[in-house]
Formats: structure tokens, C-alpha cells, sequence
């Protein structure tokens, strides 16, 4: 798969709209400056449905525009934003992203396919992206001096929403492909969703 696809841009703008919307969904915490949105869910959609490619370009679209000031993360944006408290998370989603849709474009289709993708858009869209997130968190505000303090706000009260994002993600999806293979959008068969023969006969 060499060819950039006009039907992969299309979606990745409609991700990223998807992700904007999602991410006008918040709850503020009073203990910390990360807010519980749905934008990681997001990031695990676009990976999950767009692969690679055009997921990690989604995600990039709406870091551009809120490097333009439009207000797409969690209803803020500006250079503000990605330089702020939470710009460990955000620039850690592209890469998440491409994980996500890299390892989604060589699933094949079985019983544990929903497994398979929770497992991959929890480790990749929740646990790859706290270590740099929590780090700038702490270097951003001093208060944040201590390991268990960073861990608390800005990571441990997450995880048990990630995990449900990434199993809501991953039931989601597996109906998705059935209807639309992964494969429609990045072009080539790079083992993704095997057919219904090729599913029976591996069973």
C-alpha cells in the first residue's frame, strides 16, 4: 500500500471531527487539571477503523487545528494548550494512533477478536500514553512533585474509564468491520478481517 487513498483523507476529516465532538464531552476533576473526556476514545476509533495511516492523520488534524486557536480539545485550543499541563497526552495520541491502526490492519478475524482489540487499544491508546503525559504534567506544575502525586492526577483515576473505552471501542469496531473491512480504506489485504471460508477454516 504505497497509494494515498482520496476515500482515507475523507474519513480521517470525518474522524476528526468525531474526535472534536467527542472531546466537548468533559468532567473536571477537582483534584487535577485533566479533565475525563472521550477524546481517547477517539484516538482508539480512528486507529481501529482508519488503520495506521490515515488514523495517525486524523489525530494530527486536530492538533493542527488547535495549533491554529480553533477551540478542538475539549472546547480550548491555541499553542496555549499544546504547550500546557496536558500536551504530554495530546502529542502522545498521533503515535498512539499509528499503533492502534498498525497492529488493527494485521488482525484477522476469529473468536477473540474483540479481545485482540481491547487488549491492543488499552495498551496502546491508554497505557502509551501516560508516561509522557504524566511527565509533563509533573514538570508543568510544581505542586506535582512526587511520583504517587503525578500518578493520581493525572493517571490512576483514569485507567478504569480508559478500559471501558477501549472494550466499547473494540465491540464497536468488530461490528464495524464486518460491514465496512478496515482494508475498504487502506487499500490492500494485509491479513485484515479474513473472510467468512477463511474464518471456518482456521475454526
Amino acid at each position: 500500500m504505497n497509494r494515498w487513498s482520496l476515500r482515507g483523507l475523507i474519513f480521517s476529516a470525518l474522524f476528526a471531527g468525531v474526535m472534536i465532538a467527542l472531546s466537548s464531552m468533559k468532567v473536571s476533576l477537582p483534584f487535577s487539571t485533566v479533565p475525563i473526556t472521550l477524546q481517547t476514545l477517539a484516538v482508539m476509533l480512528a486507529g481501529s477503523v482508519l488503520g495506521a495511516r490515515y488514523g495517525t492523520i486524523a489525530v494530527l488534524i486536530v492538533i493542527g487545528l488547535a495549533a491554529a486557536g480553533f477551540p478542538v480539545l475539549a472546547g480550548r485550543g491555541g499553542i496555549s494548550v499544546l504547550v500546557g499541563p496536558t500536551a504530554g497526552y495530546i502529542f502522545a495520541w498521533p503515535f498512539a494512533a499509528f499503533l492502534i491502526g498498525w497492529f488493527a490492519q494485521r488482525m484477522s478475524q476469529g473468536k477473540f477478536t474483540v479481545g485482540k482489540l481491547l487488549g491492543v487499544n488499552f495498551l496502546f491508546g491508554s497505557l502509551l500514553v501516560y508516561p509522557p503525559g504524566v511527565a509533563w504534567l509533573a514538570h508543568s506544575i510544581p505542586s506535582i512533585d512526587t511520583l504517587p502525586k503525578a500518578l493520581t492526577a493525572g493517571m490512576l483515576p483514569f485507567l478504569p474509564g480508559d478500559f471501558l473505552k477501549a472494550a466499547l471501542c473494540a465491540s464497536v469496531v468488530t461490528a464495524v468491520w464486518k460491514v465496512y473491512p478496515i482494508e475498504r480504506i487502506v487499500g490492500g489485504t494485509n491479513g485484515v478481517w479474513l473472510g467468512k471460508n477463511a474464518y471456518e477454516e482456521k475454526a
